[in-house]
């Protein structure tokens, strides 16, 4: 590299003054640097611009949350699903349960207090009316037989005011229904309203908003619960709602983390000003990706909200890589502009290679066909590319105008070699002695982290809510209501589908294999309760056989079975569509774990594959619980293909970069070593693979190879131009990016280990997964790769 040209004024130290191209590289990135150093200003000037309007955008972005992102639209059972959602209902309930603290519900107060939670249920916008069940809606009917033959009606009259005898009758309209387990405790100390909720508003066709939801349902909580009774919802929206409303402190972890950043970086740094450039290079990535979000017609989803502070800690790691280098300069003899121009050329290949990974590493996870999941591959894949302008262009222009003062310099000279001695004896890793030793404990970790991953669940591991915390308002409402009520939390429907249009659900043969898939079904262990039409049937003729037990059969004739049908039209669709061509055998399960689910799962399949034939088709599968398996499944199926494309596309990345497969090796094998213990991490922690969880492994690949590339352009160099060994060569790297990579490394796990104390569960196992990864990938940077290149890189060579 030629000369700098300066100028010098009297009595001033001497300063860069205009660049003229000879003074960079002849290549692409020389003619790169030239042309941003010779119009610094004007770019600089246009990014603060840029900046400005950007963060004027951001005030615009707003967080949504729909019902429909957070499944997989295109697999089998959720064609069923939407196949069927207007005539057996969908996925997305609300669950309203009313507890008394003393005595049962049958209590005038009690009884007027859930007919009116009900009214109120039904004006929340976005409620499907229809769907609306309690105990005061027309549709809570109870049969009987008596001497003149069935009787039935309604659980609540029509003109209930709360006199004893109607308060007595209500008591005995329930006992004879089937909706004891379902909507009315067996203690009878408890019932429910329940409603399905639809996926667009009415009255704008946008998303419904589920943060309004869930504040309309707390207004009800509030306004209705009290001494003598409390209120516990549940349900997909109220869920999403308290995510949000827990997604709300993330701004104080943000602002904490900035802090603690800030703090961190003083110390290391001993300097004012390379730390507020260091945090100025970090924010600004955050304020260009949330301002380009409603540019694009984007919001920002609750499940996704981490993202900018994961973009802030890679700004971060980046940033400081950059500041040190420039200290480095300064403080060997180079003015800002000279020390910006080298920090530039060196470091803008590696760093931009670096900031590729991370963008792959988020553009993969697209490969999972879930829209959220799509959307956070997007969102972090903007913010890390627009980070190759802001940190790799738009930092090293802000340090060209930046000076170190004679009394800074004085300060910090001398310490830039802080910490030397460690890395001249982490050398001998470099040597094949010296390497034995951390291959050999990756060799071990290896194995214990394979035994343990076999324990690793994909879906839900807790009987609630993971993403909130086992205490939280949510999860405690969901143990009541499941210890309450034994069936109409988590629900699994078959669909029984038929050919014809001539009601050929009549059949005999048709429901001889419906009560067989419901006997069967009943066996299983996770499985609390099944209603089906088969099982209605055989009651019906029960019923009409005054109610003899060994009469509880399907009868022969299809008028019999017709009659019996025609019972079941009293329920709505709840038993069979209007065609009775498609039936919906509902199963409710003892949890949503994924063990649970799985295993119901294969028995159905397995049910199918040996029943389905031409006349009759068993689909899976619609109910909240289905969506889950559908979750899980697609889930489970992208995780390995997540893992593979991520890893190849790194490794291509690589190779690209340094045309060295040895290189590559010793970049990826660390990588690979920590993917495998991440995942053993979350398998002990009792942390399921789910749709929140799955982009850990994306953020830890395309960070920590950050470290490798960083190590290895440096070894390279060392090696190729300066004629070093791999072991020389290893200590100047890490002499020159290892300090800097570990104060990063560690900065980035402390700024995560914050959000243990969020409200929100998932962003607490978020924090602490993340922790570790950023913490062990700079580790086995250090540790590893070196070991591996002592094998694998030839001396005087990279």
């Amino acid at each position: 590299m030629n000369s700098a040209h300066v100028v010098s004024k009297p009595g001033k130290p001497a300063i860069h003054g205009e660049f003229v191209p000879s003074e960079f590289a002849s290549g692409f990135i020389g003619r790169c640097g030239w042309f941003i150093f010779h119009w610094r200003l004007p770019i600089l000037l246009a990014g603060i611009v840029i900046t400005l309007v950007l963060g004027f955008f951001a005030t615009r972005l707003q967080v949504t949350a729909g019902f429909s992102k957070m499944v997989p639209l295109n697999h089998e059972f959720m064609r069923t699903f939407r196949d069927y959602q207007s005539e057996f209902g969908g996925a997305n309930n609300v669950l309203v349960a009313v507890k008394v603290k003393q005595g049962d519900i049958f209590d005038k107060e009690v009884l007027q207090t859930v007919k009116q939670i009900t009214d109120d249920v039904f004006y929340i916008k976005g409620v499907e009316r229809s769907s609306l069940l309690s105990i005061s809606t027309p549709n809570a009917r109870y049969n009987e037989v008596v001497e003149e033959g069935f009787k039935s009606g309604n659980l609540m009259p029509g003109d209930f005011v709360g006199r004893p005898d109607q308060i007595a009758l209500v008591r005995d309209n329930v006992l004879k229904s089937d909706l004891v387990g379902r909507i009315v405790s067996a203690d009878m100390t408890a019932t429910m309203v329940v409603a399905t909720l639809q996926e667009r508003d009415p009255d704008t066709g946008q998303r419904l908003d589920f943060r309004a939801v869930g504040a309309d349902l707390e207004k009800v909580r509030a306004k209705y619960e009290g001494e003598r009774v409390s209120v516990h919802i549940i349900g997909f929206a109220k869920s999403i709602a308290d995510i949000a409303d827990g997604a709300s402190h993330v701004l104080v972890f943000f602002v904490g983390a900035f802090f603690v950043t800030a703090l961190l970086l003083y110390w290391y740094c001993r300097s004012a000003m390379l730390t507020a450039s260091t945090l100025v290079a970090a924010t600004v990535p955050v304020i260009w990706l949330l301002g380009l979000l409603p540019l694009m017609g984007l919001g920002l989803d609750p499940m996704s909200i981490l993202v900018p502070f994961l973009i802030f800690a890679i700004g971060v790691s980046h940033a400081v890589q950059m500041t040190n280098a420039w200290k480095l300069e300064t403080l060997a003899g180079a003015d800002g502009v000279t020390a910006s121009r080298n920090c530039f050329l060196k470091l803008f290949v590696p760093g931009a290679t670096a900031l590729l990974a991370n963008a792959l590493g988020f553009m993969v996870i697209a490969v999972v066909d879930i829209e959220i999941v799509r959307e956070l591959a997007f969102t972090a894949t903007i913010g890390v590319t627009v980070m190759i302008v802001t940190n790799k262009v738009l930092l090293p222009i802000l340090l060209s105008y930046m000076r170190i003062s004679s009394a800074s310099a004085a300060k910090l000279r001398g310490k830039e070699t802080a910490g030397a001695w460690l890395w001249t004896r982490l050398g001998l890793l470099a040597t094949r002695r010296g390497a034995l030793l951390p291959i050999g404990i990756s060799l071990l970790l290896v194995v214990g982290a394979t035994l343990e991953v076999r324990h690793l669940l994909i879906g839900d591991a807790s009987k609630g809510v993971p993403e909130l915390r086992a205490e939280s308002r949510y999860n405690r409402d969901v143990k009541l209501i499941t210890s309450q009520f034994a069936i109409g939390v988590d629900l699994l429907q078959v669909i029984a589908e038929m050919k014809g249009d001539n009601s050929p659900c009549l059949s005999r043969d048709v429901q001889d294999k419906l009560e067989k898939f419901d006997f069967e079904m009943r066996q299983l262990g996770g499985v609390a309760a099944v209603r089906s039409l088969s099982s209605f049937i055989s009651a019906v003729t029960q019923d009409f056989a005054e109610g003899w037990v060994k009469w509880r059969m399907l009868p022969e004739t299809k008028e019999q079975i017709a009659q019996a049908v025609g019972f079941a039209t009293r329920f709505g669709n709840e038993y069979r569509n209007s065609k009775c061509n498609a039936i919906p055998v509902s199963l409710y399960t003892a949890d949503h774990k994924a063990t649970t689910i799985a295993a119901v799962v294969d028995q159905i399949r397995r049910f199918k594959a040996e029943n389905d034939d031409d006349s009759l088709t068993f689909r899976l599968a619609s109910g909240n619980v289905g969506v889950m398996a559908a979750t899980n499944e697609v889930v489970k199926h992208a995780d390995a293909i997540v893992n593979l494309t991520l890893f190849g596309a790194v490794t291509l990345l690589c190779l690209v970069t340094f045309r060295s497969v040895a290189i590559t090796l010793c970049i990826v094998i660390p990588l690979a070593l920590v993917t495998l213990l991440c995942n053993a991490v979350m398998s002990l922690l009792g942390i399921g693979v789910k749709v929140n969880t799955l982009p850990v492994i994306a953020i830890s690949v395309g960070v920590g190879v950050d470290y490798g590339i960083y190590l290895f352009e440096r070894i390279r160099h060392e090696m190729n131009e300066r004629g070093h060994s791999l072991r020389e060569a290893f200590v100047e790297a890490l002499k020159q990016r290892g300090t800097a990579s570990l104060f990063t490394a560690v900065t980035m796990t402390v700024s995560v280990l914050t959000w243990v104390f969020s409200p929100l569960k998932f962003q607490d196992d978020m924090g602490i997964l993340l922790a570790f990864m950023f913490l062990i990938n700079v580790f086995a940077a250090i540790l590893l790769l070196p070991a591996l290149a002592a094998f694998l890189v030839r001396a005087r060579r990279a």
